[in-house]
């Protein structure tokens, strides 16, 4: 069996599983936890008409708090589970099932992307950004949230530790700088959400990547700003 068709595959059978209770704190996490600050991010550096694709949306609960900002919001995801409680919570957003590797879309459709913790969930953390620079435009912003390492969904993959097959890889915020580096993006912004154990506290004369290794995760806004050969 191909290995990425076997990840995506334990990534649909577990957000399935998972969509539910997902669903029920997404709110919190948007209006008032750890994404609270993503929107605002982005309201200062996209302007308000922007079409936005949220890649990895989830039940939707992000996506509509685009559209309420004034944004042209899509989503997509992987799960039909979660396309489906997003397309009956909010009827008048469009969503589409599809993989972050393989979205359904066209060259340079897109003016902007929100894609918040979905990257460390791929089996091909290089292909998924290829495909999304291909659907972003020219000169488009690409708003990416990754997980620091203490956060707690990385326990996630402790099993490979056995030798067992686990759906969410080991990429780091200042990993993900360098390729998204090579890949022509260029870094406009970046902030770091603070475990509750370092809200608060002041880390701004450590190196970066000491403090994204202090942070439950690290959001970054890019420019796709050149092209890359094949």
């Amino acid at each position: 069996m191909n290995p990425s068709s076997s990840w995506e595959d334990k990534v649909k059978s577990e957000w399935k599983a998972r969509a539910k209770t997902w669903d029920m704190k997404s709110a919190s996490m948007w209006d008032n936890g750890s994404r609270k600050e993503i929107i605002p991010f982005i309201q200062k550096h996209i302007k308000k008409g922007a079409k936005i694709l949220d890649v990895g949306c989830a039940s939707g609960y992000g996506t509509n708090k685009l559209h309420l900002a004034g944004y042209q919001a899509e989503g997509v995801d992987i799960s039909e589970k979660m396309i489906e409680l997003a397309k009956r919570r909010f009827p008048n957003v469009p969503f589409t099932t599809a993989s972050i590797d393989k979205l359904p879309f066209s060259d340079q459709s897109y003016d902007a992307m929100m894609v918040v913790n979905v990257l460390e969930w791929t089996s091909h953390p290089y292909k998924a950004m290829v495909e999304l620079k291909r659907v972003l435009k020219s000169n488009g912003y690409l708003c990416i949230g990754i997980l620091g390492p203490t956060a707690g969904p990385r326990n996630h993959g402790y099993r490979r530790l056995y030798g067992e097959n686990v759906i969410i890889n080991t990429m780091m915020p200042w990993e993900f700088s360098q390729l998204a580096t090579e890949l022509g993006f260029e870094q406009i912004a970046d902030f770091g959400v603070d475990k509750k154990e370092t809200e608060g506290k002041d880390f701004s004369d450590l190196p970066k990547k000491l403090q994204q290794s202090l942070a439950f995760m690290w959001v970054f806004m890019l420019r796709n700003s050149k092209k890359v050969g094949n």
